[in-house]
């Protein structure tokens, strides 16, 4: 059985209400948590394409793994900022809660979700990137390298179109993610969930679009590894404009179009 699109979107402000009333603490424990989850899903992602010298196929296999981390957030009600960047302002068009919440409650879940995700990052430059925990990497390290490298030294030596490249990738990204997320509560049964949520993340990973949160893990994963990439550049030509655009891409493309096309179909109390 399915949800109606007008319940989907009834949902997603629900779930809106409910997350953007909740207290700091727990903003930040879910939030970590999801970072962790994120984090995971791209760590299985570059343990499992390595070696894989096709791209297509490496893309593929990236893609269908990856998913494993919006799973568990969306079927155990963890916090992750970029679905957050629909569902809270979806919540405050429909006038359940004010804006001064929706930018609180992402603040706080984007800090955890840089956490968690830091955590994660660390956890595996330790474990299964390096041979017996020491400075020789696996082949799995090498891939982080390779990854970290991949998604911050192109953008910086394109400048400017660099930055507008990661920016649309960014949009497109969290278009899907939240798609997902929609797809995730139009079912009325797990597996339902599971395959709603897969597809569209299995799309986004596979096109090589960018995700802010697993960016948080991907390219520090990389740079506890030995990657050629510093902190700031990280932070400049990776995750800020990527950070935009994934607001742009689930607060305008899903959030606003979704609230307007059923706005009149939708409870009022």
């Amino acid at each position: 059985m399915a949800n109606k699109p007008s319940e989907i979107v009834q949902l997603a402000i629900n779930a809106g209400t409910y997350k953007a009333n909740l207290s700091t603490s727990n903003f930040m424990v879910r939030g970590f948590m999801a970072g962790l989850f994120i984090a995971v899903g791209g760590a299985l992602a570059t343990v499992c394409a390595s070696g894989i010298a096709t791209p297509g196929i490496k893309q593929l296999v990236l893609g269908s793994v990856f998913p494993v981390g919006l799973i568990a957030i969306v079927l155990t009600g963890m916090s992750l900022f970029t679905g957050d960047t629909m569902l809270l302002p979806m919540a405050a068009m429909h006038k359940k809660i004010n804006w001064n919440k929706v930018f609180i409650a992402w603040f706080w879940v984007y800090i955890g979700n840089f956490v968690g995700s830091l955590f994660w990052a660390y956890l595996m430059s330790v474990g299964p990137l390096v041979k017996g925990g020491g400075a020789e990497l696996t082949a799995f390290g090498a891939n982080a390298v390779a990854i970290a490298e991949a998604k911050t030294l192109p953008y910086m030596a394109n400048g400017a179109a660099g930055m507008w490249s990661a920016f649309m990738k960014a949009i497109a990204c969290n278009l899907l993610v939240n798609t997902a997320i929609l797809l995730a509560l139009s079912s009325k049964n797990v597996v339902g969930k599971f395959f709603g949520i897969w597809f569209p993340i299995m799309a986004f990973v596979s096109s090589g679009f960018e995700h802010s949160v697993a960016n948080m893990y991907f390219i520090p994963a990389g740079i506890f590894s030995g990657a050629n990439v510093t902190w700031g550049q990280f932070f400049v030509w990776n995750l800020a404009p990527v950070t935009l655009g994934n607001i742009i891409g689930g607060f305008f493309f899903i959030g606003v179009v979704y609230y307007y096309c059923y706005k009149n179909e939708l409870a009022t109390e």
